[in-house]
C-alpha cells in the first residue's frame, strides 16, 4: 500500500474504529463494526444513545480471512455492533479486557495491561500481541464507560503497530512510550468523542491536538487515524485531524489508510 513514510505493514482502514492490519502473514482486524446507519440505545438513566450516521463500506465477508480480532472494549455499538458480534465466532481468537473475556466467552482472551500472548506466524515466527493501558474518558470514568485495552503487534522482524483503542489519556501514552517508542505505525482513535451527558462533555478519546501530541510522545513514523467518522458523537474528522498535525509539523506522518 501507499504510505507517506514508505512503510511496508498494509493498513486499511474500513469505516469507524475497523481496520484491517495484515502481519507476519496474519490478518488483524480491531473493533468490527459492519452495521447500517441507525440509533442504539445506551444502558443509562434517560434517552441517551449512540446515532450511526453513515454505512459500513465493507463487510465481514469483504475482509476474506481474519486469523485474530483486536477489540479494545465490547461494551459499546460504535466498537462493536451487531454484525461484529456475529463476526467474532468465526475468527480462531479475540483479544480484549480481561472483563470482556469473561462477558463473550468462547474465543475471547482478555489482555491484562502489559500482558503479552503469542500468535504463530505462517512462515514459522510468531507474532506477539501485547496489552497495553488505555481510558476511556476522564480519570475514574472507568465504571460507566468500562474497561478498555490497546495493543502492540511485534515481531522480530517487523515494524511495530500499535493501536490505540479508545484512550483518552496521554499518560498511558507517555508509559507505552517508555517502553516501546519509537513505534513505526500509531493507529490512533481519535476523532474528540464528547456526550453533553458525561463528564461535563469531557474527552472520552483523544481530539485532533491530542492526537498529534501522542504521535510525537510514541516517536511514531506513521499514524492512522481511525474511529473519526460515522458516528454522531465524533466533534472533529479528517479536517481537524489534518490542522492539528500540520501544525504540529506532522503532516507528513499522517495516512489515512483507505
Amino acid at each position: 500500500m501507499s504510505s507517506a513514510t514508505g512503510e511496508q505493514v498494509p493498513v486499511h482502514v474500513h469505516g469507524g474504529p475497523t481496520t484491517l492490519i495484515e502481519y507476519g502473514g496474519l490478518r488483524f482486524v480491531t473493533d468490527p463494526t459492519f452495521d447500517p446507519p441507525g440509533d442504539y440505545p445506551m444502558p443509562l438513566p434517560g434517552d441517551h444513545k449512540l446515532v450511526k450516521t453513515k454505512p459500513s463500506p465493507v463487510t465481514a465477508a469483504d475482509l476474506g480471512r481474519i486469523d485474530a480480532v483486536l477489540l479494545s472494549h465490547d461494551e459499546h455499538d460504535d466498537n462493536l455492533d451487531h454484525a461484529g458480534r456475529a463476526l467474532l465466532s468465526e475468527v480462531p481468537v479475540v483479544f480484549t479486557t480481561v472483563s470482556g473475556a469473561g462477558r463473550l466467552g468462547d474465543n475471547a482472551r482478555g489482555l491484562a495491561f502489559w500482558q503479552t500472548a503469542e500468535l504463530e506466524r505462517p512462515d514459522g515466527g510468531t507474532v506477539t500481541v501485547t496489552g497495553l493501558p488505555a481510558r476511556h474518558g476522564p480519570e475514574g470514568c472507568e465504571p460507566i464507560t468500562g474497561d478498555v485495552v490497546g495493543f502492540l503487534l511485534t515481531s522480530h522482524d517487523l515494524p511495530s503497530v500499535y493501536v490505540s483503542g479508545d484512550n483518552a489519556n496521554l499518560e498511558h501514552v507517555k508509559e507505552i512510550a517508555t517502553k516501546f517508542a519509537p513505534v513505526d505505525t500509531a493507529v490512533l482513535f481519535l476523532g474528540g468523542a464528547r456526550m453533553d451527558f458525561a463528564f461535563d462533555g469531557g474527552l472520552l478519546t483523544l481530539d485532533s491536538a491530542l492526537g498529534a501530541q501522542a504521535a510525537r510522545i510514541l516517536g511514531a513514523r506513521r499514524v492512522v487515524p481511525a474511529h473519526y467518522d460515522s458516528w454522531a458523537h465524533f466533534q472533529e474528522g479528517r479536517k481537524e485531524i489534518e490542522a492539528a498535525f500540520s501544525e504540529a509539523g506532522l503532516a507528513d506522518r499522517l495516512d489515512f489508510a483507505r
